[in-house]
Order: structure tokens, then sequence, then C-alpha cells
């Protein structure tokens, strides 16, 4: 139980609450690929997450949201390949998403004692926008109300039963909708 605790990394914006259990399942599943496949021992073996949520999806299909510290994202990206295709194996028939557990600060007014001024970086656009390049898709987007990402057209063939999953993430994190598509190719 000591090493799930240790997978389990609460940061300042994560949850302080125990860990429940789709986030001891998500740590235990990380220990038993670092135990059980050597050749991403050596990746896996710093990685910690910071919690785990499950989400709904349409058709009555579940996405796992895997937060992880900001500054162990880069790490995770190099592994997240294969990290979810081992996951979603592992949870069968739910899909796994790697978003990385962000802070926003509430707009300064008036009677706020704030200090210093609010970086960009901790805005709800900007968190909002960071949880879009986090679902690894964002190329363009256009409209007002109704966001349109483009994805790239070469992840068409792996990512093409994911696009129910994203939208029901971004839209149960940021409450906005929005849609993800490939762009049309014209062949001439």
């Amino acid at each position: 139980m000591a090493s799930i605790q240790n997978k389990i990394l609460r940061t300042a914006n994560a949850p302080i609450t125990t860990p429940d259990e789709i986030e001891t399942n998500v740590a235990q599943a990380l220990i038993d690929l670092e135990n059980n496949v050597p050749e991403l021992k050596s990746e896996l073996r710093p990685l910690q997450i910071s919690a785990a949520r499950e989400v709904d999806v349409k058709g009555g299909k579940k996405a796992i949201v895997v937060f992880v510290p900001v500054p162990q994202l880069k790490a995770f990206r190099k592994v997240q390949l294969r990290l979810t295709r081992e996951l979603e194996k592992k949870f069968s028939d739910r899909h796994v998403v790697f978003i990385a557990q962000r802070r926003m600060l509430p707009q300064p007014t008036r009677r706020s004692r704030v200090k210093q001024k609010r970086p960009r970086s901790r805005t709800l656009t900007d968190v909002h926008a960071k949880i879009l390049e986090d679902l690894r898709t964002r190329i363009g987007t256009d409209g007002s109300k109704l966001l349109k990402v483009f994805l790239d057209s070469k992840d068409a063939t792996s990512l093409e039963y994911k696009l129910d999953s994203f939208s029901s993430v971004y839209r149960r994190l940021t409450g906005k909708d929005v849609t993800f598509e490939f762009p049309v190719q014209s062949q001439e």
C-alpha cells in the first residue's frame, strides 16, 4: 500500500482527501506496468499522478481522466501512447486521457488584497486552452459558442474511436461544448 501512496502526489490544487477507488486502481496499474514491462520501467519509476476521475461518455461508455503534475507532463508525453494503450487494456471499455493538474486563480477585485499580478497561465481562458492542448489535438479553433478542433489527419486511425471521449471530458472539465474532427482531405 505504501507504493500506491508514492504514486499519488497531491499537488496544491489536487484534492486533499484520501485516494478513492479509481485513483488507487490507476496507481496500482502504473505500478504493475512498471514491474511487468521492462521497457517502461525506467520511464515509469519517477512518474506520479495527482488525481483520477471517471467521466461518462456518450453511448454509455466511460473515460478515465488521469491528472498529472505539470512538471511531469513532458515525461508522461514520452510514454503516453504506450501507457494509454496498456491502461485501456487493463481498464476494458474505458478510454484513458492524461491532463495536467492546473490551477485557476480568481480575477482580482477591489476588495481582494493581492500583492502580485495574476499570471496569465492561471487565467480561466488559458487553463481551458491548455486542457485542449493536453488532449494533444489542437491545431485550430473557430466559432464562438461551439469550438471545432481539427485533429491531425495522420492520427485518424488511432484517435477515431475516442472523439466522443475527448468532447465529453472537455465538457465535464470546462463546461464548454467542443467537437473534434479530422480535416476533410480533398482528393484531386
